[in-house]
């Protein structure tokens, strides 16, 4: 599928957001505290001080627990603006040190052509990043455009998942490259929300104690078409020779910043080396 080439391609140039160390250093520079918080405050400050039940619907694959012991605390400590601009910084110096001088305007120019033709009915976070306005230096560009897509496929997968009937966690139980040892920690469930969730699966017929049944398969199967199908706008947008040439600037970068070390493969999200 083309949307999941161009999601393949570009994902780790927005992953370096939730690794790199520049953006672990800007969160605690403007005040927040501990990883988590500013992972929650950094993902959603576009969205203004947003608490924890909205922000668990959005992210849609996070256990709430985890997520209230973030917000609305961290809004105390940075107001959104502030913790938004700060992790611009800090992305677009981490992309700095990870790419050095490479020649990135075409790519961005791309992308931000490809996020313009993003729709955004049912999409929230897509929406609030796209009204970011734009960086000035190239770094952020291609960061922001990247994380615009990023967001626009990940609201749709929500809205596939929700389509198909599964939770958030029961979305992530169906995935089929991603180990509960890689993910649990990361998404703060405990062994008895995952436990129960493995059970209404089972009881659906989707799941077995050697994993995803034929059904279970052809649930996931439609999930990821649905997700693709929903993700074609910025696709049609840029037509196949942009495609093309966003596939043939974005794979060497983005397999750079993984060969780097800056994104780990695997993740949490299950975002595989280009």
């Amino acid at each position: 599928m083309t949307a999941r080439g161009l999601w393949t391609a570009v994902e780790p140039l927005h992953a370096v957001v939730y690794f790199a160390p520049e953006t672990a250093s800007a969160a605690k520079e403007v005040g927040l505290r501990g990883y988590w918080m500013g992972y929650f405050a950094g993902r959603l400050a576009p969205l203004g001080p947003i608490g924890p039940g909205p922000a668990t619907a959005v992210l849609f694959g996070f256990a709430p627990a985890m997520v209230a012991r973030a917000l609305p605390d961290a809004w105390s400590f940075a107001a959104p603006a502030d913790v938004l601009g700060s992790r611009l910084a800090a992305v677009s110096a981490s992309l700095r040190r990870a790419l050095g001088d490479a020649d990135l305007a075409e790519l961005a120019s791309l992308l931000e052509r490809a996020a313009d033709a993003c729709s955004f009915d049912g999409r929230p976070l897509a929406a609030a990043w796209a009204s970011v306005p734009r960086p000035s230096d190239v770094y952020g560009r291609l960061w922001l455009a990247a994380t615009v897509l990023r967001e626009h496929r990940g609201d749709g997968h929500v809205l596939a998942a929700v389509h198909a009937g599964l939770s958030g966690l029961e979305t992530t139980l169906t995935h089929p490259d991603i180990a509960r040892e890689d993910v649990q920690p990361h998404r703060g469930w405990s062994d008895a929300e995952w436990d129960a969730a493995a059970g209404a699966l089972r009881a659906r017929g989707l799941l077995s104690s050697a994993g995803l049944t034929a059904s279970g398969r052809a649930v996931r199967r439609l999930l990821e078409d649905d997700t693709d199908r929903l993700a074609a706008a910025p696709v049609e947008a840029l037509g196949p020779a942009g495609l093309a040439r966003v596939l043939e600037l974005a794979v060497p970068l983005s397999r750079a910043v993984i060969d780097a070390g800056v994104v780990p493969v695997p993740n949490p999200m299950g975002v595989p080396r280009p």
